[in-house]
């Protein structure tokens, strides 16, 4: 019998006993399973004018594409974030990305203007 819930801790995983929080097993519904084709699309709204580069359709867990965002940024040499299961990096970095993206074996395609 493992315990579902404490009053110290709130909800507890039964798989891996910690918080839901701090859970530390791979949650299936976490995992976004879209068409298989990423995008890598370009935008400036609400950006003052500015590029970002937006890489959507990826097929991995939130700590994944943070893992994944971290390599991109540091390989662009700039600077970005995760929202929306969507991978956002500053200035327009398209070409190289559609590259990179292609050598680590994923469909992509560039989406917008």
């Amino acid at each position: 019998m493992s315990i579902v819930y404490s009053t110290e801790h709130g909800n507890i995983c039964p798989e891996c006993g910690k918080p839901v929080n701090r859970c530390i097993c791979k949650n299936p519904m976490d995992i976004f399973t879209g068409d298989g084709i990423v995008r890598i699309s370009r935008s400036t709204k609400g950006r003052r004018g500015k590029f970002v580069t937006v890489i959507n359709g990826l097929p991995f867990s939130q700590n994944q594409l943070r893992q994944l965002g971290k390599e991109l940024r540091q390989k662009c040499g700039t600077g970005g974030t995760v929202k929306n299961r969507s991978i956002e990096l500053q200035g327009d970095h398209r070409d190289f990305l559609v590259s990179e993206l292609q050598n680590r074996g994923f469909t992509v395609k560039k989406a917008g203007g």
